[in-house]
Parts: C-alpha cells; structure tokens; sequence
C-alpha cells in the first residue's frame, strides 16, 4: 500500500546508486530515447491508448492489442530508459474478456528473441483512481506519487532482469479483487513474451509486497489451470491481505489505516453488484464519496478512529453484515483458488502481537503452512517490531535474494 513510501529513503537510495552506476548511462545498444519526460497529457481514463479495439474479446488472453514506445520519469524528471507498453486481452473476476496494460523494461542491449530472466513487479498502487495505474506514474503522472517503483524496478533492470509492470486491478480499479488481479498478472506476462519473442521456456518470478502481494500470491495460485505454459519460477509476497474480513476487523476504530475500510466497501459493492448504498449512514455516503477516484496515500489515514458501525445506518451492524458482503468477501481469501506449482516466499511484519497495523501475522503464517501442508515448497519470516511500513524493506532484501536464488536453480 502506497503508505509504506514515507521511509524507505534508504532502500531507495542503495538502489539508486546501484542503477546509476549499472544502467543509467545510454549504451550504443540502448532504443533511442523518446523525447524528455513530461508528466503524460491524459490519464488513463482519457487515453485512446486504453481503449481495447473493436471484437478485442474474441482474442485469446494475453493477446497484445496496441502497443506504444514511452519514456519512464518522476516530477519531469526523465531517466534515460525507455519501455514498451502493452494493450493486452485479459479475464475479468467474471470471467469475461476485459483489457488491460503492462509496462515492460528490458535490460540495456537485450534485443527481440534473446534469453532473459523477468521478474513480474506488482506495484502496491491501492488505487480507486486511474491516475494512481503504474502505466501512468511509471510515465511521470501524479505527482504525489513517490519514486518508489521506478527505482526498484531500474534496480531489477540493473542486475540483468527483464521487468514486466502490469496496471493489475485493470480499468474497473478493482482493488484486491483475487481472480482479476491474478489474471492481469499472468495475461501481462503472456503479452511481454510475445512482445519480446522470447524463448518459450524463459524463467519468470512473481514479485510483490502488500497490495501487490494480492496478483503474486493468487497469479501463483491461479497459474498451473489458467497459465501452464509459463515457467514461473518462484513467487515472493510481503505484507499480505490474506482474508480481507480479517483485516477490516483489525484496523477497525483504530487511528491509522482506517481509510481502507471505505475504499474496501467502495470496491466490493462495484465488483459484486451489492447495494451498499441502502445501508450507508450520512456519514457514509460522504465518506464514499470523499475516497471515490483516490490513491491510497490520500485515504488510508484520512479517518482516524473510524469503524465500519458509523458508515452505515444503526440498525446493519458492521459491514460483514450488509447483505452479499461475506460472500462476496470470502471469494478473495489467499489459499482458495489453486495450489502453486512453485515455492513460496511470504513475510510479514508484527508491531503490536496481531500484526504489522494492518495485515494479520497469524494469517499469514497459517497461508504458510497451508501451502506447505499441500506439498509447496514455503518460507515464512515475520519481522518482529516491525509495521507494515518497516517490514517492507527487510523483505524486500530477503525477497530479492530468494528470487535470484530461483533464478540460479536453488
């Protein structure tokens, strides 16, 4: 979730240096530079790039529909890389044909056809807006965002990996919503494949920390029956939203986070057709108005103290009794939707016993011995005192080893 930017300066810096030092300087091999970054004239929403064309449905997942060349940027600062952004075909949580983009970044020299190792980055964008989709901050858009991703990725990029950044959640914004965000994930991959024309056995590492985690854990899950011909290597997943009912349960009332219970509502009633509405209170309908069209570093922590009792009318209860909501909620569990095929590495941060303030310790440990029970080879940590901020940048440095040794065949 975008509120784990405010300190991680560090991790930023270290990869920084380590990106300025490998990649940042144009080679001869380098594809010409578009034109300095700009933050993008559009956003998503506006964009005819987005727009799938005409019988798109009856194209297979993954299918690339349009693709476009596009420098990367921050706050109109460019960085001489470029990438490539795709149009592709997915599923949604319906199962019905849906589109959405991937942003892909390739190593300095590393043309059409050649091997390559890619690592697909699930951005914790946490986004009701299209101004927060990777495919447009990565570009220079939104300015509050910070320089997370782009220097993580031109981290990844620096130590030879291919990266490929899908806009997960997909036009509808649908915010840990398990099927579609595994979909995008794995269409993004099939897209940047075909893109690229790599070799059909190239290895591939899922990769994503807190609402990223949700296309890394379920893709993993949903992979062996919707994508079997990928070779996924490993898949590594930090801060992780196991059972969402267990997490607005946590954060209820209590003064950081609580935003998340509006935008979460928000969400499900759009995804599952649920008539929030008739149950929200005053307070509610202006609240959900208020996270409508937001990024989560402009909600999570917007409502201090708030329960899900005051967004709704006396006589409801919380919000897992509006009718449709635990059913709803209870098709975005971890560990329901398939068995992965490949090992596991989960973290999680625990700062008060429970959690990390608002992803469940236990939850997590137990999506830990579910898949271990099923055969999958798992690791677990949890960073003891550590928030679900702090806790981002001891996994990041324990996932990125476990995925190099992946790549190495360890």
């Amino acid at each position: 979730m975008r509120q784990i930017s405010r300190p991680l300066t560090t991790l930023i810096a270290v990869i920084g240096v380590a990106a300025s030092l490998c990649v940042l300087t144009p080679t001869a091999s380098s594809t010409p530079l578009p034109a300095p970054v700009a933050a993008p004239a559009l956003l998503p929403t506006q964009d005819p790039f987005y727009e799938p064309p005409r019988g798109y449905e009856k194209r297979a997942p993954g299918a690339i529909l349009r693709t476009r060349q596009v420098g990367l940027g921050w706050r109109g600062t460019d960085v001489p890389i470029t990438a490539t952004q795709i149009l592709y075909r997915s599923t949604n949580n319906s199962g019905h044909p849906t589109s959405t983009v991937t942003t892909v970044i390739s190593p300095p020299g590393v043309g059409p056809g050649a091997p390559r190792r890619m690592v697909s980055y699930h951005s914790f964008y946490d986004a009701l807006g299209a101004q927060c989709d990777p495919s447009y901050t990565l570009r220079g858009g939104n300015m509050s965002e910070r320089p997370i991703d782009l220097a993580l990725i031109t981290g990844l990029m620096a130590a030879g990996y291919t990266v490929a950044v899908p806009d997960y959640e997909g036009r509808g914004l649908r915010w840990t919503i398990a099927r579609e965000s595994g979909y995008a994930a794995l269409d993004g991959i099939r897209a940047a494949l075909r893109q690229l024309r790599a070799p059909a056995r190239t290895p591939i590492a899922l990769y994503g920390y807190s609402g990223g985690s949700v296309p890394t854990g379920f893709g993993a899950e949903l992979a062996p029956t919707y994508s079997p011909e990928l070779n996924i290597i490993g898949a590594a997943a930090g801060g992780i939203p196991v059972d969402p009912a267990h997490n607005l349960g946590y954060i209820n009332g209590k003064p950081e986070w609580t935003g998340v219970i509006p935008a979460l509502m928000a969400v499900y009633a759009e995804t599952y057709d649920i008539d929030l509405a008739s149950y929200l209170s005053p307070k509610g309908e202006r609240i959900l108005r208020q996270v409508a069209g937001e990024c989560i570093e402009e909600f999570a922590d917007e409502y201090p103290g708030l329960t899900d009792h005051q967004l709704l009318k006396p006589s409801v209860g919380g919000v897992l009794d509006v009718p449709g909501v635990r059913q709803a909620i209870s098709e975005n569990v971890m560990g329901t939707l398939g068995t992965p095929r490949v090992p596991m590495m989960l973290g999680v941060g625990n700062s008060d016993g429970i959690g990390d303030g608002v992803m469940i310790a236990a939850d997590v440990a137990g999506l830990a011995e579910s898949y271990r029970s099923r055969g999958v080879p798992t690791t677990f940590t949890e960073y003891r005192g550590q928030t679900h901020t702090a806790a981002y940048i001891p996994w990041s440095v324990e996932a990125l080893t476990f995925l190099n040794g992946r790549f190495a065949g360890r």
